[in-house]
């Protein structure tokens, strides 16, 4: 498995494990916790050049779809530079 491919499949185990423990009703603290692990992988991905922000954004979708069912709607991506400018 080449390393972008083994980081993706990384991150989205962390992604299953965050919206389990939220549907668990884990405590905040834990909840907490694997956020900052989600957000620091995102974060070092994007950094690296590993991965795009709507790629990113498909596989939390693609998690969640896969958890909690089909959204009730589609948001699009917005460049979080655009939004402050």
């Amino acid at each position: 498995m080449r390393p972008r491919a083994k980081m993706l499949r990384g991150l989205q185990g962390l992604v299953r494990e965050l919206l389990s423990e939220q549907e668990r009703g884990s405590a905040g603290t834990r909840l907490s916790r694997a956020q900052g692990y989600v957000d620091g992988y995102m974060r070092a991905m994007l950094d690296a050049g590993d991965a795009t922000g709507p790629e990113l954004l498909a596989l939390v979708g693609e998690e969640r779809r896969h958890l909690h069912g089909p959204a009730t709607r589609e948001l699009a991506w917005t460049d979080s530079t655009e939004e402050a400018a």
